[in-house]
């Protein structure tokens, strides 16, 4: 039986990452923070506080490939970060394809009409929200 416990999603960008976490029993993908990037140990330090306080057992990351799927500069820097990232967490570490995500945060911001200064601070978090969502079906739909 699979251990039951949070998923992290993170969309990690260049100003501001997306934090979005499950309910334990995996049920649901909810927004949870947008952490303000400034130097990879901070980031870093601060998803480790949310692991402990969140008791989060995985974390899958979008990785931002491009219209052909291949990895551009961003991808690149994305994927370095998930790399110092799992050499910091015991937990495993998983990215997925996130090239719809923020497109999909954006509708849904659309559909709950936020404005202005808001969507900035909403938007990663739904398209780490996002993220998440895809790799949970995408889990229930290969059975695990």
């Amino acid at each position: 039986m699979e251990e039951l416990g949070r998923i992290m999603g993170l969309d990690v960008g260049e100003a501001r990452t997306g934090v979005a976490l499950t309910d334990p029993m995996r049920i649901l993908s909810s927004p949870f923070e947008v952490i303000q990037v400034t130097t990879p140990e901070a980031d870093i330090a601060r998803i480790q506080e949310i692991i402990r306080e969140q008791e989060v057992v995985e974390i899958v990351a979008g990785i931002p490939l491009n219209k052909e799927g291949g990895r551009g500069p961003q991808a690149e820097k994305v994927a370095a970060f998930v790399e110092q990232l799992r050499a910091a967490v015991d937990i495993p570490v998983e990215m997925i394809d996130e090239r719809y995500s923020t497109a999909a945060a954006h509708r849904t911001m659309k559909t709950l009409k936020v404005k202005g200064k808001k969507k900035k601070k909403v938007v990663d978090q739904l398209a780490a929200a996002e993220i998440l969502q895809t790799y949970m079906d995408r889990k229930r739909n290969l059975g695990g």
